[in-house]
């Protein structure tokens, strides 16, 4: 009798949850995630602290890798699949109840832009599902900084709690008097939340003065005539411009809160053709006063216009990300008048342009049946290709039919049978069937009807054969 072989399989105690969590990829020292993508990332997160659980261990991960696991959650807010909602509102809710590494998240509440009448600063401070903390916060400071001059606007004052949302804090920046520019905020929640936003303080720009004219082209800028114009009204007479002369316009932008020159992001002079609606946009440049200046020669710009004369518009475009009353202004139109051989050359430019246009689309046009015959023709010509089966048919009448030999076998009447379904079918194919169709359904009748002769001639030579 043999012994029994008896066979143990090992245990595999699980190991720490915090050595799994080693193994998790750093992005931009921001965040943390597993290779796998939301699902698999979600899966250790919950697993890992479902585990802890269970052995009555403490979290496996610190408060700062739960600060980088939570800012890569968040980051795939806008997963679109019910699966990937459904585990990522699972691990924002499990992170969110950790009491002890709980991350916070401190944002701004509008769009960081702060209007210079009402700069008013808005923080929510929420947990990561957007409720409010429990216990609040004992206090919220703040420290608003220059990012141009590194200047403390205001340094360590406290956020107000608002009454209607637990979520928001705000403070109105309107006794420092902030000025336009960028600012960096530094928001420190006890006992140890930090967090740093950037908020921008928008201002007013006013249009100091602004001279337009029209002078030769040999001219100094400064010798032309110019009008001023009053924003936002239009000068009230039309320029005119040949292709000898230049157009000048100077403007000075102020801010409108303290009077001084600034310089914006964008200053443009735009030229509409009032009929075709054509434009073309310059960009005006600033000289060591900080005013904007544009000179355009019309002659040597008769390529870009098109050398399309006519009536424009004149209009100034000014905006920058910290404005609030960015505009596009109609100052005043202008006739453009180009020399004749620019017309000569614009019909050529229109003839080029037409060349290069897309051909007419190419439809596929069949040839046209030819003319069929008259009617008449075509029903004398049928008469006569059945005159030959009525006279077969007449005669038969006429001298009689002698059906007395004829053979009463399967073979015989398979071949009489096979001969006047091809006859059936030649007239079918005269009428709707074309020749494939035709040979398709003619070669096994032609088959049948070849066998079954075949017995029938055997059958009938048999019974010549036995009379002799």
């Amino acid at each position: 009798m043999r012994p029994r072989m008896w066979h143990f399989r090992p245990v595999m105690l699980p190991a720490p949850a915090s050595e799994a969590f080693v193994q998790a990829d750093e992005v931009d020292g921001k965040m943390l995630q597993f290779e796998g993508g939301l699902s698999i990332t979600a899966l250790i997160v919950n697993g890992g602290f479902k585990l802890a659980t269970s052995l009555s261990k403490p979290a496996p991960i610190t408060a700062d890798q739960a600060v980088k696991f939570a800012t890569y959650f968040l980051s795939r807010a806008s997963v679109q699949t019910p699966k990937g909602v459904s585990v990522l509102l699972e691990a924002l809710k499990l992170l969110a109840s950790q009491k002890t590494i709980a991350p916070v998240c401190v944002r701004l509440a509008g769009n960081g832009q702060l209007l210079p009448e009402s700069p008013v600063l808005s923080v929510r401070v929420c947990d990561l599902l957007g409720k409010p903390l429990s216990p609040a916060l004992a206090a919220l400071s703040t420290t608003v900084v220059s990012r141009t001059t590194n200047d403390a606007l205001v340094s360590k004052v406290n956020l107000v709690p608002s009454k209607d949302d637990a979520t928001l804090y705000t403070y109105n920046l309107k006794s420092a008097s902030p000025t336009r520019g960028l600012y960096r905020v530094d928001v420190d929640a006890a006992p140890s939340y930090r967090q740093q936003l950037q908020v921008s303080v928008l201002g007013k720009v006013r249009v100091s003065s602004l001279e337009v004219g029209v002078g030769d082209t040999d001219s100094a800028a400064s010798s032309v005539k110019r009008q001023s114009v009053t924003h936002p009204s239009k000068l009230a007479t039309v320029l005119n411009a040949d292709s000898q002369q230049k157009v000048v316009l100077k403007t000075a932008l102020v801010d409108d809160a303290s009077g001084k020159p600034i310089t914006v992001h964008q200053c443009f002079v735009l030229l509409r053709h009032q009929e075709t609606r054509q434009e073309i946009i310059f960009v005006a440049e600033t000289d060591s006063s900080k005013a904007y200046k544009f000179e355009m020669d019309v002659g040597a710009r008769a390529a870009d216009f098109g050398h399309k004369s006519g009536l424009y518009e004149v209009r100034l475009i000014v905006g920058d990300a910290l404005l609030s009353n960015s505009f596009q202004w109609h100052l005043a139109d202008l006739e453009l008048k180009f020399a004749a051989g620019d017309s000569q050359q614009q019909q050529s430019v229109d003839a080029a342009a037409s060349s290069r246009k897309p051909l007419p689309e190419i439809v596929h046009q069949f040839r046209a049946p030819e003319k069929r015959p008259p009617r008449f023709v075509s029903d004398l010509f049928t008469a006569l290709c059945i005159a030959p089966l009525v006279i077969l048919f007449g005669l038969w009448a006429k001298l009689g039919v002698n059906v007395k030999n004829f053979p009463l076998s399967l073979g015989a009447i398979g071949f009489h049978l096979g001969l006047g379904a091809i006859l059936v079918l030649f007239g079918i194919f005269w009428l709707r069937l074309n020749m494939f169709d035709t040979i398709r359904y003619l070669i096994p009748l032609a088959l049948f009807t070849f066998i079954c002769g075949n017995r029938m001639l055997r059958k009938i030579a048999r019974g010549g054969s036995s009379e002799k």
